[in-house]
């Protein structure tokens, strides 16, 4: 079955980067230490910062990112603080290696996902983008976390140097006992905006819209049929579809450890978070930042794609666009039959 994840006002998200240190250098790494900062945060501290949104809505989930967050030593208490704040789901966002014995020291009824970053059905392509050996590394930690009972999703940024094995992966996660997968689009940010790598267009990391529309509900579709749920970034609207900005009606915070607070993801290289924790206050900045730019209605749909991934755009002789381009945060959601 396939839907369209709406985003709703009784739901808050949490992306909460409680450190930026990693143990991996991946080509697409998003994480910016001169805008986010390079503090890992005490165990106080996350505690403090996750009480400030845990009554915000009727459901509260919690994702914890790094960085890589297993090589935070109190995780799996930020985690029992997350359940003793009344958050309703918590994931941990890892790279596999599963530092400081985390599994041992957190439960699945604490845990509802760890999710796990693998970009290739193989480790040459893998390797490639994430570092040598990170392929075996990842995917033993699948298997070790599936043994333990936790639930398990992986995450596949699609880019130029992994679409040709995306077709690859679902066999590959129904062996390894995986329950979600999700498919993200490779954002013009961190490492991706910096050097060679900055280029759009052929020359660049992204796939075109031509390439993403072929091959990645393809995919989702043949995973879904292996029994595994998948969600992939709707990036591109069908003719008369509206556009709707999650910034404008949806609960999302990405929170840095140097206490910006963000609502939309691709504006994290730029000083235009609209939050900021301050002596554990939640803020708004001043200012022009990301608030006011949401409310900006253009041809293109998404205001932030534009100023900041124009490559995704294409116009015809007129100056008029071909496609509006979605909001990063409306998914497609197929689950098995």
């Amino acid at each position: 079955m396939k839907r369209t994840v709406a985003f709703s006002k009784n739901a808050t998200n949490l992306f909460f980067h409680i450190l930026t240190r990693c143990n991996l250098r991946c080509r697409h790494c998003y994480i910016n230490p001169a805008q986010h900062g390079r503090e890992t945060l005490p165990l106080a501290t996350i505690t403090r910062w996750l009480a400030l949104f845990a009554d915000k809505s009727q459901t509260t989930n919690v994702i914890f990112l790094g960085g890589e967050p297993t090589l935070h030593p109190d995780l799996a208490q930020a985690v029992q603080s997350a359940r003793r704040l009344g958050y309703q789901s918590v994931t941990i966002d890892t790279n596999g290696y599963l530092f400081h014995d985390i599994l041992a020291r957190v439960t699945p009824a604490e845990v509802d996902y760890f999710s796990f970053s693998l970009d290739g059905a193989s480790a040459p392509t893998n390797d490639r983008i994430r570092g040598a050996g990170s392929y075996a590394a990842c995917t033993a930690g699948i298997r070790r976390a599936a043994a333990a009972g936790f639930a398990t999703s992986v995450i596949f940024t699609v880019s130029r140097d992994n679409l040709d094995e995306l077709q690859q992966m679902p066999p590959l996660l129904q062996t390894l006992g995986v329950e979600r997968f999700f498919i993200q689009v490779i954002g013009v940010r961190g490492q991706s905006a910096r050097g060679p790598a900055a280029a759009q267009g052929p020359a660049g990391p992204q796939v075109s819209r031509q390439e993403w529309c072929q091959s990645v509900p393809a995919v989702a579709a043949r995973a879904a049929a292996m029994g595994i749920t998948v969600s992939y970034p709707k990036v591109f609207l069908d003719p008369g579809e509206p556009f709707a900005c999650a910034g404008r009606v949806a609960c999302n915070y990405f929170i840095f450890p140097n206490g910006r607070v963000y609502r939309c993801p691709l504006c994290e290289d730029y000083p235009l978070h609209s939050l900021m924790i301050a002596d554990d206050t939640l803020r708004e900045t001043g200012g022009i930042n990301e608030a006011g730019l949401f409310q900006l209605d253009i041809p293109e749909g998404c205001v932030m794609n534009k100023l900041i991934q124009p490559g995704n755009l294409a116009y015809d002789e007129t100056g008029r666009p071909l496609y509006r381009v979605a909001c990063c945060l409306l998914k497609e959601e197929l689950s098995p039959d």
